[in-house]
């Protein structure tokens, strides 16, 4: 055969094998890029950002190289609180990277607690705009943490961390809605502890949220006797007095005072536990029938009147009220 007929049958077979194989090829790219073994491409406006120099490399593979580069550059953006800078940068960041949970979870710790606490502590805006500033920066967190669990359902620790920032009390009021937002971080911790994968405290950590719940008092006091049943690592103060709390709410007629000893093992001990849990007002925990065991208890240790729990002022309000007042 002449090597001009050899060209002209490749110049024919080559495109029509090309195109043949893209159905293939696509489907395989798709299957790889589900199991997380082949990024997705990167979008025009990632490419823009990050610039020819980069792109060129992270289209080369080396995505990871990129967003370490990127996450040193937000790093000096966030030393001179330029919070708009370190919020876009992050967003490139887990574009090239969205695998990484560091990312996620330190993009979302940026914008929920360092630019917060700078809009918090900003003297030199009016304070209804640093309000605003402090509640938006938080609400950004929050859907950064959202965005990195529909990225990485099967990681534990972002959905512990998206349950840590709904449940803080320097942080929940920006929600608003404390029922809704306690509900949101019990199912985040418990999203966390059905991986299998989690760290003991997440369980705990799930019912601490799911005992600020109104109306769903039934289901934490079981996961609390669960928890309680589960072990010494679990019978923490606050699961006790919770414990106690709950089974209080589901039995009015139930003598708290001596419950609460049994849980404690001496009356001091169950005394010094319910003032703690009295005085934690901040975090809205249910206080269901404290105060009388308290009264019984202090009738018991002979505690004069002077010194009684009910005496000593409460601590004082903290929350945007106060924070941003005029």
């Amino acid at each position: 055969m002449k090597p001009s007929w050899k060209i002209a049958i490749l110049a024919v077979a080559l495109p029509v094998f090309g195109v043949l194989r893209l159905p293939y090829e696509a489907r395989l790219s798709g299957e790889l890029r589900a199991t997380g073994l082949f990024p997705p491409p990167l979008e025009i406006g990632t490419r823009d950002k990050i610039g020819q120099t980069s792109s060129a490399v992270a289209l080369g593979g080396l995505r990871t190289l990129v967003a370490t580069f990127l996450n040193l550059r937000a790093f000096t953006f966030f030393t001179e609180q330029r919070w708009p800078d370190v919020e876009d940068t992050f967003n490139t960041i887990v574009d090239l990277a969205p695998r990484t949970r560091y990312y996620w979870e330190t993009g979302s710790w940026h914008q929920a607690y360092n630019a917060a606490s700078y809009y918090l502590n900003d003297s030199k805006l009016p304070p209804l705009r640093r309000r605003e500033a402090w509640r938006s920066s938080i609400l950004k967190g929050r859907a950064f943490l959202e965005r990195g669990v529909r990225n990485n359902p099967d990681d534990w620790s972002i959905r512990a961390n998206l349950g840590f920032l709904l449940s803080d009390s320097n942080k929940f009021p920006a929600f608003r809605d404390p029922n809704e937002t306690f509900a949101a971080a019990a199912e985040a911790y418990r999203k966390a502890a059905d991986t299998g994968k989690a760290l003991g405290y997440v369980r705990r950590a799930w019912f601490y949220s799911l005992a600020r719940v109104e109306g769903r008092e039934d289901e934490a006091l079981a996961l609390a006797r669960t928890l309680y049943a589960s072990g010494p690592q679990n019978q923490t103060p606050t699961l006790l007095v919770l414990l106690l709390v709950l089974e209080a709410h589901v039995n009015p007629s139930m003598d708290v005072a001596a419950r609460a000893v049994e849980l404690f093992g001496t009356p001091e001990k169950a005394y010094e536990a319910l003032t703690g849990h009295w005085q934690r007002t901040r975090e809205r925990f249910p206080v269901h029938g404290v105060s009388a065991a308290l009264e019984s208890l202090e009738k018991t240790l002979s505690i004069p009147a002077d010194q009684s729990i009910f005496k000593q002022p409460p601590p004082p309000p903290a929350g945007p009220d106060e924070w941003f007042r005029e």
